[in-house]
């Protein structure tokens, strides 16, 4: 099958300022890309390719004064498998793990392991290592926090969202991947795009997507405390440690939006012909669902109390 996917992003600046993005197909998956368009700045800008510490592709540019426009529509080829499932696969031993995968096991910005570590080995202590581990704490997560667009807040911790209780597909990985590392399984956060093959239609607007992967029995698993089921659709453009690490757009310097549109969709065929447009809804656009809508009337009733 073939998923069509893309964004338009404008951005505004004072001055002409340097920006890197995450936003290309991880390297595995660019040999499946059929189609693409882009990414093409208007007005035009120079873009250099570079490769992150993590493996990822980002793109360098300096955006001039003035707004600029990025745009990039482009179609892949997918099995529409689900996300892989091994019940049987264990945790690898901290002594015996590859050095490329021990950074996965440390604090980073948004995940604190050390403030959860103590909950953690409460928790899931007498849970068996490996993926039966995995998956508690995917359903803990999952039945912790309460999802929606309104609750999205850019500099939320794991901490932060599991005393709050709430958050956003970002907020839900990272409190996952600071669980999994406090129990000794090293763990990545993962950005990208989900056609979500498996799950019925929703009226809400496309975003990008957060989901983590846990190093078990050797190998990379994808793991999402947020839906807690396997899909199918992924397509992943950035790993790291955790937002921080890949921020969809980077801008060294005072920038502000004034676009952001993403689509995913399944297509019938890899051309490029027909529009991806299927509501005019932009994410700049507030999107309230009606969990965040219950969420505002009991908050504005209790503020009157």
């Amino acid at each position: 099958m073939f998923i069509r996917f893309g964004y338009e992003i404008g951005i505004e600046c004072a001055q002409p300022t340097p920006m890197m993005t995450y936003l290309s197909v991880v390297p595995e998956r660019r040999d499946d890309v059929v189609r693409e368009r882009g990414p093409v700045a208007s007005p035009v800008v120079p873009m250099e390719e570079v490769t992150d510490p993590h493996g990822n592709v980002c793109l360098r540019m300096i955006l001039p004064e003035g707004e600029t426009r990025l745009d990039y529509d482009a179609v892949i080829r997918d099995e529409g498998k689900l996300d892989a499932f091994d019940p049987l696969a264990e945790a690898v031993p901290v002594a015996k793990l590859p050095p490329a995968v021990l950074p996965y096991l440390c604090a980073s910005r948004y995940c604190e392991t050390d403030r959860l570590g103590a909950l953690a080995w409460k928790l899931f202590g007498d849970v068996p290592a490996g993926w039966q581990r995995v998956q508690a704490i995917c359903d803990y997560v999952h039945d912790r926090l309460v999802f929606s667009y309104g609750y999205a807040q850019a500099m939320r911790t794991a901490l932060e969202a599991h005393e709050d209780r709430l958050g956003v597909n970002r907020d839900y990985a990272h409190l996952a991947v600071t669980l999994c590392r406090c129990m000794n399984m090293p763990a990545r956060y993962v950005a990208g795009y989900m056609a979500d093959l498996s799950a019925p239609e929703t009226p809400a607007p496309m975003d990008f997507n957060a989901w983590f992967e846990v190093f078990l029995g050797g190998r990379w698993y994808t793991f999402d405390a947020k839906n807690n089921a396997r899909r199918a659709g992924r397509i992943p453009v950035a790993r790291g440690r955790d937002a921080a690490d890949i921020p969809l757009i980077q801008t060294f310097g005072k920038h502000q939006l004034t676009a952001f549109t993403i689509w995913t969709l399944v297509e019938p065929d890899s051309g490029l012909s027909r529009s991806h447009r299927s509501a005019d809804v932009s994410l700049l656009t507030p999107w309230f669902s009606e969990t965040w809508s219950r969420h505002l009337q009991e908050r504005e009733r209790n503020n009157s109390r």
